[in-house]
């Protein structure tokens, strides 16, 4: 349908065509005990972790979170997809997770939850998403380079 426009106000007339219908919706992702799983991933630590409907227990490579992630802002890290989509204490989660210092552990289970909500319950998604939580966080310590005192940094200049 090639119709020539002169106006704005016709354009707004034009009827929308199919190749323009809405996404689809998204469909509940999970398995036979009622589970959804996702890995979520922050510098060099990866996290596999599943949730379901319980009493807000979280459990990390079989330790409550409270012993696993010592430091508040960690564990106040892990909670923030609840906050954010209102559902604290409605679910349990189980994470396995390896590779990396503490920090990066927290902003892996942190994404895996994210994801793993969104599989759950994806109508969720969109007050996730607008806080970031979805997105991997790709940011990584630059590696030392040989004959530097660090990634970037120099050895102390000496005249003599």
């Amino acid at each position: 349908m090639a119709t020539e426009l002169s106006t704005f106000a016709e354009l707004k007339k034009v009827p929308v065509g199919d190749d323009q219908a809405a996404a689809p919706a998204r469909e509940k992702q999970v398995d036979a005990q009622g589970r959804a799983y996702a890995t979520g991933r922050r510098k060099n630590a990866v996290a596999r972790v599943w949730v379901k409907l319980g009493t807000g227990k979280i459990t990390i490579n079989g330790r409550d979170q409270t012993i696993y992630f010592a430091r508040p802002t960690q564990r106040m890290m892990i909670q923030q997809p609840f906050d954010v989509s209102e559902r604290g204490g409605q679910f349990d989660v189980v994470a396995t997770v390896s590779g990396g210092g503490l920090s990066g552990q927290a902003g892996a289970v942190r994404h895996g939850i994210s994801q793993a909500l969104t599989k759950f319950e994806p109508g969720l998604r969109g007050p996730i998403k607008a806080n970031g939580f979805l997105t991997r966080d790709s940011r990584v310590v630059e590696r030392k380079k040989y004959g530097r005192a660090g990634a970037r940094a120099r050895f102390q200049f000496s005249k003599r």
